[in-house]
């Protein structure tokens, strides 16, 4: 039914030519021929592909994150026998591996729109023609194959333990390959981040008699009279660089100083702008320091690391001192 879905969309704007690739999501035994026919003669070839409730499903697990089947064998086949450009469409509520279709230099782009409603064809067919620019971030790391069999699903242990190998979990913690990050999206348009206002040092108040005013700290309780109203501001200018409207979604992130095995970043706040073609705007964030700056230590409590922070938002870097 979403494969139809799609094709119903594609055919409102377009002659669109169809063939079946597999029989159903599973997908055992792949029918090439006809596929690949129509691909080699088309301008573009659209191949949908993933998963169903039949594969993926409360009480379902799927046991592996590659395509269903055979599924992988037609996108190759038919992307390599394509006279035009591939655009592989991938319906799903997880994550892929789709590793071989980055690499795929016939496969010029890849949507993935989990499962779409009835107006989906619609609207995956707006964003292909270019009369809608898609602005989507991914909410979840895409990872490899390879990372499935190292992560066993009853450990839930967020950061990595070197004596089982296991990798760690979410871009907070895990460092290894991914297939797509956490926030990766594409739009046609390209924007630039510019700083405008960020503290580059933050003080933090101490009582006379506290302990971290005799001794060496790496750490502060994030909770405590020290927290109260300890909050600075972050402006930053966005600029639209491209000729079409497009929403754009800030992600500020922060990596604290490598202390009581800290993540390697994690997101302090979010803002969708929606920006016309050639313009700017300003964005803000409030940034509470023993709320949003905060770590968990080894034994779960909530500290304030001292140090260097770096805040981050695309390319843009600002160094940021707590200090005492």
């Amino acid at each position: 039914m979403q494969v139809y879905i799609t094709l119903q969309g594609l055919t409102a704007l377009v002659p669109t030519s169809y063939a079946a690739g597999c029989l159903d999501v599973r997908c055992p035994n792949p029918v090439l021929d006809d596929a690949k026919k129509i691909a080699a003669s088309a301008d573009a070839t659209v191949i949908v592909v993933g998963a169903s409730l039949a594969i993926e499903a409360e009480s379902l697990d799927r046991v592996n994150i590659l395509l269903p089947g055979q599924q992988q064998l037609l996108v190759t086949e038919v992307a390599n026998a394509s006279k035009g450009p591939v655009i592989l469409v991938i319906m799903s509520g997880g994550g892929m591996d789709v590793s071989f279709a980055k690499t795929n230099n016939k496969i010029t782009s890849i949507l993935w729109v989990g499962y779409p409603g009835e107006a989906g064809g619609a609207a995956i067919a707006d964003v292909i023609f270019g009369f809608h620019n898609p602005s989507g971030r991914l909410p979840i790391t895409w990872y490899p194959q390879s990372y499935v069999d190292k992560v066993p699903m009853t450990n839930m242990n967020m950061r990595p333990d070197p004596a089982t190998g296991n990798p760690g979990r979410t871009y907070r913690f895990y460092k290894g390959e991914t297939v797509f990050s956490f926030g990766d999206g594409l739009s046609y348009s390209s924007f630039v981040h510019k700083l405008v206002k960020a503290p580059q040092l933050v003080s933090v108040p101490l009582a006379e008699d506290h302990v971290c005013r005799s001794s060496e700290c790496k750490s502060l309780d994030a909770v405590g009279e020290h927290c109260q109203n300890l909050v600075f501001d972050i402006h930053l200018r966005i600029k639209n660089k491209g000729k079409m409207s497009s929403g754009h979604t800030v992600f500020l992130f922060s990596t604290p100083p490598a202390v009581h095995n800290a993540p390697q970043k994690h997101l302090l706040g979010f803002e969708k702008v929606h920006l016309l073609g050639k313009s700017e705007a300003l964005v803000r964030f409030k940034v509470d320091v023993c709320k949003d700056l905060s770590i968990v230590d080894e034994l779960g409590n909530r500290k304030v690391a001292l140090g260097q922070h770096l805040l981050h938002v695309g390319n843009l870097k600002h160094p940021l001192g707590v200090m005492i």
